[in-house]
């Protein structure tokens, strides 16, 4: 009976957590669609850095959200103060664990199911983030869309073989000086 306790409590917290990562996600979307109703068009270096900083704190909130939501679960069940509950939660959902509290034995299996969502949840997160900033590099610089940008990395610059932009080439010449011959 303690394991169909332990397991429903475990999918119930999955399951919310999963609903606000989720809800969040699409917040974000609809938040961008409405600052940028024409669409994300060539924002310039200032205001793209200032949209990822935006987008960025954003989610560090809705992880805290997320953590805040474990948080009151070992609140209400293991721990007799929020400080302890909030540590634990922010140690579980990082990966990071917590050698100095540990869960009452009816509820130990709880820290790794936290651990194993807020890995996924950050992974979403990540994966999210990267997309957008990969929109504004291919809205910025075009001839770095459709996966330019590797060849760029690995193939010599020549002048018939140029595909990004001026900056472009002078940016990977000042990173790479011996691969483009600027030693």
């Amino acid at each position: 009976m303690i394991f169909v306790h332990q397991s429903v409590t475990a999918i119930l917290l999955i399951t919310l957590t999963l609903v606000l990562q989720a809800g969040g996600m699409v917040a974000l979307i609809e938040w961008i669609k409405a600052q940028f109703p024409c669409g994300l068009h060539q924002l310039g270096l200032f205001r793209s850095f200032l949209l990822v900083v935006r987008f960025t704190t954003l989610l560090i909130c809705l992880h805290m959200s997320e953590i805040l939501l474990w948080a009151s679960f070992y609140r209400w069940k293991c721990f007799p103060d929020w400080e302890s509950a909030f540590y634990f939660s922010v140690a579980n959902y990082s990966t990071v664990g917590s050698g100095d509290l540990f869960l009452k034995q009816m509820w130990r299996t709880m820290g790794p199911m936290e651990s194993v969502t807020g890995v996924l949840m950050c992974g979403l997160s990540a994966g999210f983030l990267f997309a957008v900033v990969n929109r504004l590099i291919e809205l910025e610089d075009p001839g770095l869309a459709g996966g330019h940008s590797i060849d760029l990395l690995t193939q010599p610059v020549t002048p018939a073989a140029q595909t990004g932009s001026r900056r472009g080439k002078r940016i990977l010449e000042a990173v790479f000086p011996a691969k483009f011959g600027n030693t």
